[in-house]
């Protein structure tokens, strides 16, 4: 048996790889996309640790070729979730009574396997099914997910030791229970490490999965789990319930008794769909559920005059054009001040200019496809209604395309109306707009984007004068859970930037964090008496010595 008390490897966040031309990297994830666009493979649920082909299948397209079909993903529905819950129930009490150091050691393993063997596979399976650039694959499918892993491992480490005090002759203890049932990870189309790691993190803590993945990002989703797979994740602890329909696997899941969190990462709307299915269910429920939660956002920057042009404008457009604006963290609401705005305007126009917009499989591509259809049609239906709108004007692009795939152009707006729907709504695409103020309304423009939007997830101010900037940071408290100074609102690190928003943007519960993996555990305190009482009395309640008890009644 081994007693050691042990300590995980203290993780340093993976380094970037650059991809630039003759490169052994650029080769392999080169080569590794030619072999996967040949290939038509099928995608399964898989339940206890066996692959289930259910024979209701949906094609896996490519959102730049939609045309192309990488697979055929066999759809999830009741049955699959019931037996799915009972893989989850069978497989608990084994899972959760291994050791921390066991199970701490599939993720580490995994986070390994992603760095070294699959980085290539994982990078081109989310350039194909999800349309990102290498550069936006690598930092997200790679090292993201690859942190995700190593910290979480770490901070539930420092978690567990985190213990209470103790008296003379009393020893406490904490103990990190997992959550009593089985956990739903619900997970987005638009980040690979947010798909492994809403399963991952509650896992890791002891808790069983049932997982089901957005049907546009599922080819990543089944080789993320093939690696979970050979780092020695037992079988029944995830369990992966593709579906179109979410309602196919959120239905029956919320129904069980067994149902004890949700880990959720996605729209608002059906975010509080899901929320308010468990209150109607609660008295189904042993416990109370954890609910954790991102839905999105209307994400800001804000610009004082004393801001400088470059930075301020390289965030504009990395902000809100890299990966098409598919990132709830993406700035598409902008605040500038009348003086900087011409030269804002002409520096972005030029470098937009520059920008070319086609396959992710040719690196100098800056900008791809959207992911959908749907996603196209709503996104081309924002900038169409701007365009013939008298309060906006097409400053730059709204050209879209999607004969062969859902190709939308950078698209920058300018309206003259701070309430306008492209100013409050969540557009999640290639658009961002501007409302520009006069230079003396500095504290007035503050108050548009603090009371705007109903979201609270990112945000960002620029400017050289301290003064605006700690006035930024003070009414802004509340807009964004991740707050960013003379730097773009996106790309958290984990480790870093702990993620997350409040108001409609989620619970806040910070992703790669030890506030996250709070959520997955039910603390129970436990007191051990080392040398108990043996008799009922206290020094207390005993009579003075000099004086006469009192009695309980006069006598004659």
């Amino acid at each position: 048996m081994n007693n050691a008390t042990v300590r995980p490897p203290k993780p340093d966040n993976e380094p970037t790889y650059g991809y630039a031309p003759d490169t052994s990297e650029r080769d392999a994830v080169k080569n590794r996309l030619r072999e996967m666009r040949a290939e038509t493979i099928e995608i399964p649920a898989i339940i206890g640790g066996k692959a289930l082909y259910t024979g209701r299948t949906s094609p896996v397209s490519v959102p730049h070729d939609h045309a192309h079909t990488l697979g055929h993903m066999h759809q999830s529905a009741e049955a699959e979730v019931k037996r799915a819950i009972a893989a989850a129930h069978k497989a608990k009490r084994e899972w959760a009574q291994m050791d921390f150091a066991n199970r701490a050691a599939i993720f580490l393993r995994a986070a390994e396997l992603i760095a070294g063997p699959y980085r290539a596979t994982l990078n081109a399976a989310t350039m194909l099914g999800q349309g990102k650039s290498v550069h936006q694959a690598e930092i997200d499918a790679a090292c993201e997910l690859i942190d995700f892993l190593r910290f979480n491992v770490y901070y539930a480490r420092c978690l567990h030791q985190q213990q209470p005090d103790n008296s003379d002759g009393v020893w406490n203890q904490l103990q990190y229970r997992p959550l009593e049932g089985f956990v739903l990870a619900v997970t987005p189309f638009n980040f690979t490490a947010i798909q492994g790691n809403l399963p991952t993190a509650p896992a890791l803590m002891g808790n069983t999965v049932l997982w089901k993945p957005a049907s546009q990002s599922i080819y990543s989703a089944y080789y993320t789990y093939k690696v979970l797979e050979e780092a020695g994740l037992p079988p029944g602890v995830i369990n992966m319930l593709p579906a179109d329909d979410g309602a196919e696997v959120g239905t029956p899941a919320l129904a069980s008794p067994h149902f004890s969190g949700l880990h959720f990462t996605g729209s608002q709307a059906t975010f509080d769909h899901l929320w308010s299915t468990i209150g109607d269910n609660l008295d189904t429920y042993r416990s109370y559920p954890t609910i954790v939660g991102e839905t999105g956002g209307k994400d800001f920057i804000i610009a004082h005059s004393s801001a400088q042009v470059a930075p301020l404008s390289t965030a504009i457009l990395r902000g809100g054009f890299e990966y098409q604006g598919q990132k709830c963290s993406a700035s598409s609401r902008l605040y500038l001040p009348e003086s900087l705005w011409p030269d804002v305007r002409d520096q972005l126009t030029t470098w937009l200019d520059e920008i070319t917009l086609g396959p992710p499989e040719d690196f100098s591509n800056f900008v791809n496809a959207v992911i959908d259809r749907s996603a196209f049609d709503s996104i081309v239906g924002y900038i169409e209604r701007a365009r013939e709108d008298s309060e906006t004007e097409l400053v730059y692009g709204g050209s879209h395309d999607d004969s062969t795939g859902y190709f939308v152009e950078p698209t920058l707006i300018r309206t003259y109306n701070a309430q306008h729907e492209t100013m409050r709504e969540e557009i999640f695409g290639p658009v961002t707009t501007v409302y520009v103020y006069p230079n003396e309304e500095y504290e007035s423009a503050l108050g548009l984007v603090n009371d705007t939007s109903p979201y609270g997830l990112t945000g960002a101010v620029f400017g050289t004068a301290r003064n605006a900037l700690r006035r930024a940071r003070e009414v802004l408290e509340h807009a964004a859970g991740n707050f960013y100074i003379n730097d773009k609102p996106t790309g958290a690190v984990v480790g870093q930037q702990p993620f997350g928003g409040a108001r409609r943007s989620g619970t806040n519960d910070k992703a790669g964090s030890r506030h996250n993996l709070m959520q997955w555990v039910s603390p129970r305190a436990v007191k051990e008496n080392l040398n108990p009482p043996s008799h009922y009395g206290y020094d207390w309640n005993q009579s003075d010595s000099k004086e006469t008890p009192a009695t309980s009644m006069e006598t004659e």
